[in-house]
């Protein structure tokens, strides 16, 4: 049953990175990779919103391996980062990496705080 949960989830999770990516890098262009920031972000956020409800196994598999695991993605990040190293833009690099890990990290830990005083 955990298997399907996380694959059900991870469909979700798949598609909605795939559709919110291309929207952010339509709105905004390529010249940052700011889609994969996006969803790194969000899934943090949820991550954390998650873990600090404490839902159970089902939940974690569903919304937490399989929704969030999908979503994110910190081998595009990768990329991401390498592709503006390789180009040249050491600095839009460095903000990528910076913005990326302190903010996906603050916004996990704000909203398991939150989630955990409700």
């Amino acid at each position: 049953m955990t298997f399907l949960l996380v694959l059900i989830g991870g469909a979700f999770g798949a598609m909605l990175r795939y559709v919110l990516d291309a929207k952010v890098k339509k709105r905004f262009g390529k010249a940052f990779p700011w889609g994969t920031l996006t969803v790194n972000i969000l899934g943090a956020g949820l991550l954390g919103a998650l873990h600090g409800a404490g839902t159970g196994t089902a939940v974690e598999a569903l919304l937490g391996t399989g929704f969030c695991g999908a979503l994110t993605t910190f081998s595009t990040f990768s990329l991401d980062t390498v592709h503006l190293i390789q180009s040249g833009d050491h600095t839009k690099a460095a903000v990528n990496v910076f913005v990326s890990l302190l903010l996906g990290v603050v916004v996990f830990a704000l909203l398991y705080v939150v989630f955990r005083a409700v």
